[in-house]
């Protein structure tokens, strides 16, 4: 198995020495065992001893020169959490094709949360996960759209670009559910040589997310949630190891959440089943998973746009329904995934994994909601889409560590490939106009309107990649330098439907990085990173000379340098770094459409996680974005700030373990953000915001069975502001809203 942990490394046996922590759980018969077939949930009762246990990282002394820490995915033990996290923060992190590596040797500014802080946060989904106490991450903080909505670095991520398990495209379309992870990834900056062009040119950062696997030790938990205004749902999670020496492993997810939102008129429905399947064998292992995801939502947000030259009006009750209340979208993803490892020796593993997802949208919104006056009147156009997709994903590679001299070699080649098959089916409902207002919004009935949407185009998309680095190392592991490139080939052609034009493209680039760790002491590293972001070339608009020229996949490019410091118990790291990104328009002298705009994000981040005292601990930090227009169609708008970012964001998450009732944690959480423009004029813009959070967590049992109650309380005080959104312009920021949860181990 490629998973070293060699001796040398005198802070990793410090960390060990801290880092045990025990979970207990008592013995129960006639538990409840939830099984997922064919996508039915059934129970039945067997009598079942529990008992988990966070273990310490092993430090077996294989190699006299130590290397930096790396491991493949669905490694055969259970990636270590950080001992000062409470289990909520892994020591690891996902680094693409290079595997997984720890903080101070992670020439990336990089945290992984694990499925305990998923339960703490009470997340519905990822977008709550990675935005809670990141500066870095940008959430809408709104409610009911369709889509999870958030920007890293102050650009905007596409949902559909997060990994699973390393594979492209197999997460569930717009909105994952949080119950099948067990951990989720977050790698700041841009990702190609890592993890190869994602499907929809995200280039702030990269997301993975991680499968839940059968522990050691079984577990059956039953969890009952409730969500302000009236969403009451329900979730189990049953794992078992079959076998002598637990060969096979059976993880099981199911989850249901209904009834009405803090938003008038709006209903939600959510459903999730999951089953993750593995067997690990002295030098294979084997692991699937399927799972089937639906959400349902009545009367969606969508946001509003404000009429030019209008001054953005006060914001209305945080409660208000913006768009009809006859609206809704009804979204479903069914996904399949296989992995097989296979050691070859103690130096070489090679690696394949596949996967393939289904995806059907149908929908009614607001095509366009203005508002056009002063007094909050305004206009709403409607639109209807009945989009489907299916996406299949390949990644296979080889790993392997070997020494040249006094110099260690961790090597990895990776290749991919992606394949999209996308139907648009949408009508637009132009002789239909809504009329209401701002202030007190009034919809009426559904007028009577075609709801089988024609086919507008089919879109096929192909991206194969080739990936090859190198991580030397250097001094007993002080020093470690990684280069690595990768080529990427992306094409895509427009094959049927009403409006295709049946283009076709067909370009390719090559993505180089390269990074550098220096170990300045057993507790500091500094690093410094090359690398690039790739998205798909431009085409031509009709309206230009050069209409239908295609460019070539354009690159954004990224300078960082940072230091990270580990006392073992809390870590901080620093981040400065440099986002350059082109991006094209048609010069309005020649009328030739080129990529000739570009914009530069500099930033600074400072953030933390950990225990700086005992029965204390914080996460969170303070980003500053100067995200900055360097050249703009005619100039206009060159050195304003970007649309939509923030220059400052901080944000701050305190736990106290009260020392006055045993198991009693009380929470505390604060997010604050400057103001944002609206557009890239800079002549308006939507005010800065904070808001707070307080919430506990309290460890009980009853009848000798472990229980967690949680309760967290968002936007204490109820403030009513505007925020972006995903569609149009602007959203509400969700009022005050109460997540109240108890999980019960059998």
């Amino acid at each position: 198995m490629y998973s070293s942990q060699y001796a040398g490394n005198e802070k990793k046996t410090k960390k060990s020495n801290q880092e045990t922590l025990f979970l207990k759980h008592h013995a129960a018969k006639n538990a409840l065992y939830a099984g997922i077939a064919a996508g039915t949930v059934f129970l039945y009762s067997q009598s079942a001893y529990a008992e988990t246990q966070t273990t310490t990282k092993e430090n077996n002394a294989v190699s006299a020169v130590a290397l930096p820490e790396i491991t493949v995915e669905d490694s055969r033990e259970k990636k270590p959490v950080y001992s000062g996290s409470n289990g909520q923060v892994l020591e690891t992190s996902h680094t693409g094709f290079l595997g997984d590596k720890d903080t101070l040797d992670n020439p990336f500014n990089a945290i992984s949360y694990t499925d305990k802080y998923i339960q703490d946060q009470q997340s519905n989904d990822i977008s709550d996960v990675i935005s809670a106490t990141d500066p870095s991450v940008h959430n809408t903080n709104t409610s009911g759209e369709s889509r999870e909505s958030y920007s890293i670095r102050g650009f905007s991520f596409n949902s559909n670009d997060a990994t699973v398990n390393g594979l492209a495209g197999m997460a569930p379309y717009y909105r994952s559910a949080t119950e099948m992870y067990e951990s989720v990834d977050v790698q700041k900056g841009p990702s190609a040589m890592l993890n190869g062009m994602p499907p929809g040119g995200s280039i702030g950062g990269s997301v993975n997310l991680v499968t839940k696997r059968a522990g050691d030790e079984p577990l059956t938990r039953l969890t009952t949630k409730y969500l302000s205004d009236s969403q009451l749902g329900a979730s189990v999670d049953v794992s078992r190891r079959f076998g002598q020496d637990k060969q096979f492993g059976v993880r099981v997810n199911a989850a249901y959440l209904s009834g009405d939102g803090t938003i008038d008129h709006q209903e939600n429905e959510s459903q999730l089943g999951a089953i993750a399947l593995d067997w690990r064998g002295d030098r294979v292992r084997l692991s699937a998973d399927l799972y089937h995801t639906k959400e349902n939502v009545d009367a969606p947000t969508r946001g509003i746009s404000i009429a030019s030259g209008l001054s953005i009006p006060s914001a209305p009750s945080n409660d208000t329904l913006l768009n009809p209340s006859w609206n809704f979208y009804e979204s479903e993803t069914k996904g399949a995934m296989v992995r097989g490892e296979f050691d070859i020796n103690d130096q070489l593993t090679a690696y394949a994994s596949a996967g393939i997802t289904k995806w059907n949208y149908h929908g009614l919104s607001a095509d366009k909601a203005e508002v056009y006056n002063t007094n909050g009147d305004m206009k709403t156009t409607l639109g209807g889409v009945g989009d489907d997709n299916q996406r299949t994903s390949l990644e296979m590679g080889l790993n392997g560590r070997f020494h040249t001299g006094d110099v260690g070699h961790q090597v990895a080649t990776n290749i991919t490939r992606y394949e999209e098959e996308y139907n648009l089916f949408a009508a637009r409902f132009r002789g239909v106009t809504i009329d209401s207002n701002l202030y007190n919004p009034v919809w009426g009935t559904r007028p009577n309107l075609d709801l089988n949407y024609p086919l507008l185009t089919t879109t096929e998309t192909t991206l194969t990649s080739l990936g090859v680095a190198d991580t030397l190392s250097f001094a007993d592991d002080k020093y470690q330098l990684t280069l690595g490139a990768r080529h990427q080939q992306v094409k895509t052609e427009e094959t049927g439907g009403m409006i295709s034009t049946g283009a076709k493209y067909d370009k390719s680039a090559v993505s180089p990085s390269a990074a550098l760790v220096v170990k300045l002491t057993d507790q500091v590293s500094a690093y410094a990173n090359y690398i690039e972001g790739l998205s798909k070339g431009a085409t031509a608009p009709t309206s230009a000379n050069n209409a239908g020229e295609l460019f070539s996949p354009y690159k954004t490019k990224q300078k960082e340098v940072g230091l990270k410091l580990d006392q073992g118990r809390f870590t901080h790291t620093v981040s400065l770094y440099e986002i350059e990104r082109p991006s094209g328009y048609t010069d309005p002298d020649t009328n030739v459409y080129g990529i000739y705009g570009e914009q530069h994000n500099r930033g600074v981040e400072w953030s933390f996680f950990g225990t700086p005292v005992d029965n204390i601990r914080l996460m969170g930090g303070l980003t500053h974005i100067d995200a900055e227009l360097t050249s703009t169609k005619g100039g206009t708008n060159d050195g304003n700030q970007s649309a939509g970012v923030a220059k400052w964001q901080a944000k701050l998450g305190a736990e106290w373990d009260t020392p006055y009732i045993e198991n009693l944690t009380l929470i505390v959480n604060a997010n604050s953000l400057s103001k944002q423009y609206l557009e890239s004029d800079n002549k308006r813009s939507i005010p800065g915001y904070t808001l707070f959070g307080l919430g506990a967590r309290y460890a009980t049992s009853v009848n000798q069975l472990p229980i967690t109650i949680r309760a967290n309380i968002n936007n204490l005080t109820d403030k009513d502001t505007w925020t972006t959104a995903s569609y149009n312009a602007l959203g509400l920021v969700e009022g005050r809203s109460l997540t109240l949860s108890a999980s019960m181990d059998f």
